[in-house]
């Protein structure tokens, strides 16, 4: 999986630079309404939204603000009803993307994602014409030095779908979106917290990219839909040669 295991790091590496706090905190916020709307308020019982307060509390949102969102998800607080919709796409070279969204404007929202594709060498696909190569997973990065023992040790009874390793060594607990919550649990419990942790939308299969220049234009791709204000999240299936990723770091 060494292709999520750089994806992860270029995420990490554009979070840190990402002044746009009001942003990021407007699309968690829309995450955690919709997630209380379709499975209940109660994380306990809704693995979806149990994921959503995790990574907004990851973000530094405060608990009265989490709440707030939740109960208007709930239907505890008057609130505008967001549609959930997913986008597919190719971009330069023919690099699989999804695009997760949220509208209350279907057209308006296609529009800037067609643009933005085309703008950057892509172009927006299909319904099915890419999702078939990815699917929806919890994925928690363990800190370093654990141990595979002492994850299966930890997570026995919770049923991790596997272990792997990544490029850097580390071990990466793979779950199902519904078991991500409970996994979590286990291994904090055994002294074994996630560095990072998520669920999202990962590929079967990476496509390498070793060129510098359209390392870039795939990340410029991603950074322009991400800006959009309708979009929750983007996934590739693009794996980046090291040497570029040290390249996009001195550049950072």
């Amino acid at each position: 999986m060494a292709g999520h295991s750089k994806w992860a790091n270029i995420k990490h590496r554009k979070a840190a630079q990402d002044a746009r706090r009001g942003k990021i905190f407007n699309k968690l916020i829309r995450e955690l309404s919709v997630a209380a709307r379709h499975g209940g308020g109660d994380p306990a019982d809704n693995p979806r939204l149990r994921a959503a307060i995790d990574k907004a509390l990851s973000n530094n949102m405060t608990k009265d603000t989490i709440q707030r969102a939740v109960d208007r998800g709930a239907g505890n607080v008057d609130g505008d009803a967001m549609e959930e919709v997913v986008y597919e796409g190719y971009g330069p070279e023919g690099v699989a993307v999804m695009v997760e969204a949220m509208t209350d404007n279907r057209n308006r929202t296609v529009s800037e994602v067609r643009h933005a594709f085309n703008k950057q060498g892509g172009n927006l696909g299909t319904t099915g014409s890419v999702a078939f190569m990815f699917h929806r997973q919890g994925r928690l990065t363990l800190p370093d030095g654990a141990s595979e023992e002492a994850a299966m040790e930890a997570t026995l009874d919770a049923e991790p779908e596997e272990i792997e390793t990544l490029d850097d060594g580390r071990l990466e607990v793979v779950t199902s979106p519904d078991s991500f919550g409970t996994i979590k649990d286990a291994l904090v419990e055994a002294g074994l917290e996630p560095s990072a942790s998520d669920v999202g939308l990962f590929p079967d299969n990476y496509t390498r990219i070793a060129d510098a220049d359209l390392g870039r234009r795939i990340i410029k791709l991603v950074d322009r839909l991400e800006d959009l204000d309708d979009v929750q999240n983007v996934f590739t299936n693009a794996d980046f040669d090291d040497a570029i990723l040290e390249s996009l770091h001195d550049e950072g």
